[in-house]
């Protein structure tokens, strides 16, 4: 089987991700989210309007 033809890096900013961006010094650190407290309540959607 013939060997595989190693890739180049990348130099273009809008092929890389995020973290690759940060690795590079050309972003700034990204934040990172918190977990939530409890996944498995239902959304606080407002309440319909059952008048119409």
């Amino acid at each position: 089987m013939p060997e595989p033809i190693p890739l180049r890096p990348r130099q273009d900013d809008g092929a890389a991700d995020a973290r690759s961006l940060e690795q590079m010094g050309r972003i700034d650190p990204q934040p990172i989210p918190e977990p939530a407290t409890n996944p498995f309540l239902e959304p606080a959607w407002p309440p319909d309007d059952e008048t119409a």
